[in-house]
């Protein structure tokens, strides 16, 4: 009893301090406050991009006209420029510096898209933790990730920052990400503030054109693209951006009802919400404002704390609020979020950057992490029993423009990385393996894009000598990120004849590819043996895919986005509607015969040149191993809906490795007043499993993960039929259901 009393006193305490530490921070908020000029609190909600020390930034920092400054990285002019506002300006106030570290400072980590496919939590949040240490070692104390828009249009440049085309999913992983990026105490040091984006709906853009439109309706976006969002504010997220687009006609950075009925009055999120760049006078461009001035007054009356490079408010504020267009209640209430957060990250404390004696980028650990996040990255698409490579083979070729490409394998937004410091796939198998296996090179193209032949002769010469050809394909890192929308999304140049003029040499083909989307790649699967899809694997893709490739380590990862045969089937996702007519009876364009009557097909839901599937399903993966599922257990098939069910299955390592698997919970409303998606994915476990083994996975469903959004905009759960499925993608397995009462 008296340990237990102890606790509680202390517990008390704790808490007590807590409370003391928050007013004491909203007091000195308010004080603040109070002794600030109009002009000086727009300040604080003007970002500017950073150009060292010069005297115009000088004398923007000293006057207080500028609160936040992004894409300044020497720590020598950063401890400057805290030095002018700390010391110089009126009322001290520090600023905050800020940097796109999407997934890596200097240890460039796999793409986000990338890391998805390891379905590792505990990958995402070590990744975001190296990061941190990283960046903040030089003063940089605010990021821009993650970015938890849902993308289901591989077309969509973007697509490679995303974490793939599930809501939960990527609220499983984003959270990570923040907690990874943030640590345990925005006062540390090395933690990083976290920035979820984009708010919202970007990722719907339409054909997967950037900055384009979204029509979503209020479900959809509350089913599917808002979860993710809700998730980084239940982690804690220090702040949030808005999306570039318009959702049915309201662009984000003016969106009263995303940014303050839902962001802050439902969600209670009490952070900064930052626009994107520029995106506020962008709403000029938009159609719904037709002057900056207009823009930032919308902007502002919508919640929008800071105007990244938009020059918006700075210019045009002042007057709003003299004329009555934005009350200085609204401006204060911007100022009190940016105030918040610095002193939250311990700026006013602790305002200068303590520089290294010796720099921490690269260490054996980071580096070490970042190859096991690589090496849970890459999936096993196809392997006709070629893979992994052994003594079977003698000589290998190693051909294609990615297998030596030190740039491009860092991927798109990898600003701070350095390709000499890369280690690509060719380097790491000469290194791992070169005095076991007698290894040849040729790359046939130059890089991704290359139509020029006169280098496949030698590539295929290689090829002739050797026992096995390693082919590493993909795109350039600058075909996928921002603004790099792709209508064609095969694999760039020549490298499908180049793959075909090596298949004519008869010797067994795998395939690798590495790129920053998926690509529509049906041809060269056929042309392969074996494929392995890396995406881009950041400074340790080389090791990892050696260690993949050569049997040191077993594929793991699985799909965090579908993969269509070709761009047609775009938008294709594995949670899609039954339609009235679901697809069967399906015939395809070269079986129909000539003259055929028109309603001599089925009439059913497909494309006659590609089907209803895709080429791989979500969640899909191979393994050198083999995984059997027993039959699911539930513990009751007549639960009501206050109560919590548990599905359970056994799973069991049934090859000759030791391997991982993600074991995958999905389910599906049968029937519902809005119709349901055909499967939703709803828990997933990763686990280790020796050869042999057998290892009982379960997950408990409660009535919300059952729910939807209907369309009087009330979350409801509703009676009736569900199917559960425990499989290992989004096409396998066999339901059971259970009726919820």
């Amino acid at each position: 009893m008296k340990i237990q009393f102890l606790v509680l006193i202390t517990l008390i305490t704790m808490i007590a301090a807590c409370t003391n530490d928050k007013s004491n921070t909203e007091a000195r908020i308010e004080d603040l406050i109070s002794k600030m000029t109009l002009e000086e609190k727009i300040g604080q909600m003007n970002q500017l991009s950073g150009s060292g020390v010069s005297e115009k930034m000088k004398s923007q920092v000293k006057a207080g006209s500028v609160g936040t400054i992004l894409n300044e990285i020497d720590p020598n002019v950063i401890n400057e420029l805290q030095r002018i506002a700390v010391e110089e300006s009126r009322l001290g106030i520090p600023l905050i510096i800020a940097r796109d570290v999407i997934h890596g400072y200097k240890t460039i980590f796999p793409i986000p898209l990338g890391q998805a496919c390891s379905w590792n939590p505990e990958i995402i949040e070590q990744g975001a933790r190296v990061a941190a240490k990283e960046a903040t070692a030089v003063g940089i104390r605010w990021t821009f990730a993650p970015m938890i828009d849902i993308a289901r249009d591989p077309r969509w440049g973007r697509i490679a920052e995303s974490l793939g085309e599930d809501p939960h999913l990527t609220s499983v992983l984003g959270a990570a990400m923040v907690r990874g990026f943030q640590g345990d105490d925005l006062k540390n040091p090395t933690s990083l503030a976290a920035c979820a984006k984009h708010f919202a709906g970007y990722g719907a853009a339409e054909a997967g054109k950037d900055y384009n439109t979204t029509w979503i309706p209020e479900p959809q976006l509350r089913d599917v693209y808002l979860p993710s969002f809700k998730a980084a504010v239940d982690a804690g997220a220090a702040t949030f951006m808005c999306s570039f687009n318009d959702i049915n006609g309201v662009p984000s950075s003016g969106n009263k009802h995303l940014n303050v009925d839902i962001l802050r009055n439902e969600w209670g999120f009490d952070g900064v919400l930052v626009s994107d760049w520029a995106s506020i006078e962008q709403m000029v461009a938009h159609g719904v404002c037709s002057n900056n001035k207009e823009a930032a007054e919308l902007a502002a009356n919508a919640g929008v704390d800071i105007d990244m490079m938009g020059f918006s408010y700075i210019s045009h504020l002042v007057d709003a609020v003299k004329e009555g267009k934005v009350s200085e209640k609204q401006i204060d209430n911007a100022v009190r979020n940016i105030l918040r957060l610095k002193m939250k990250l311990g700026l006013f404390d602790k305002p200068y950057t303590e520089i290294p004696k010796e720099t921490i980028n690269y260490n054996a650990t980071s580096l070490e992490k970042a190859r096991k996040a690589a090496t849970e990255s890459i999936v096993l698409l196809k392997n006709n029993q070629v893979l992994p490579i052994d003594k079977r083979y003698k000589t290998i070729a190693v051909i294609g423009p990615m297998s030596d490409a030190t740039h491009d394998q860092l991927g798109t937004w990898a600003f701070d990385g350095e390709k000499e410091r890369s280690i690509t796939p060719l380097m790491a198998i000469n290194q791992q393996f070169g005095e076991t296996f007698n290894i040849v090179s040729e790359k046939g193209l130059v890089y991704s894009r290359d139509k020029n032949p006169k280098g496949v002769a030698k590539a295929v010469s290689a090829a002739q000598k050797a026992d096995v050809i390693l082919f590493f394909g993909g795109e350039e890192s600058i075909l996928s990120g921002e603004a790099h929308s792709r209508a064609d999304i095969r694999l760039p140049g020549a490298q499908t004849e180049l793959l075909n003029a090596l298949r004519n040499t008869g010797k067994p083909i795998v395939t690798i590819i590495m790129s920053g989307r998926p690509n529509t790649i049906e041809k060269e699967v056929k042309l392969s043996d074996a494929v392995l899809l890396a995406f881009h694997g950041g400074t340790m893709a080389g090791p990892a895919l050696a260690d993949i490739i050569f049997g040191n380590a077993v594929p793991s990862g699985k799909l965090p986005v579908t993969i269509p045969r070709m761009v047609g089937q775009i938008p294709i996702y594995y949670a899609h509607k039954n339609t009235g007519r679901p697809a069967a009876e399906l015939a395809f364009i070269d079986d129909i015969p000539v003259g055929a009557e028109q309603t001599s097909l089925g009439n059913t839901s497909y494309h006659l040149d590609a089907g209803n599937k895709p080429l791989f399903p979500f969640g899909f993966g191979l393994s050198y191993t083999e995984f059997s599922y027993s039959s699911i257990k539930l513990s009751s098939t007549n639960p009501e809906i206050k109560d919590t069910i548990v599905a359970e299955c056994e799973v069991t390592n049934t090859g000759k490795y030791d391997g991982m698997e993600v074991v995958q919970l999905y389910i599906r409303d049968k029937v519902a007043s809005l119709a349901r998606p055909v499967r939703e994915l709803k828990g997933f476990r990763k686990i280790h499993l020796k050869a042999g083994e057998t290892q009982k996975v379960s997950f408990a469903l409660s009535a919300s993960q059952l729910g939807f959004w209907n369309l009087s905009n009330n979350y409801i759960t509703e009676p009736g039929e569900f199917q559960v499925w425990i499989s290992k993608d989004s096409q396998s397995g066999v339901p059971v259901s259970f009726w919820l009462k």
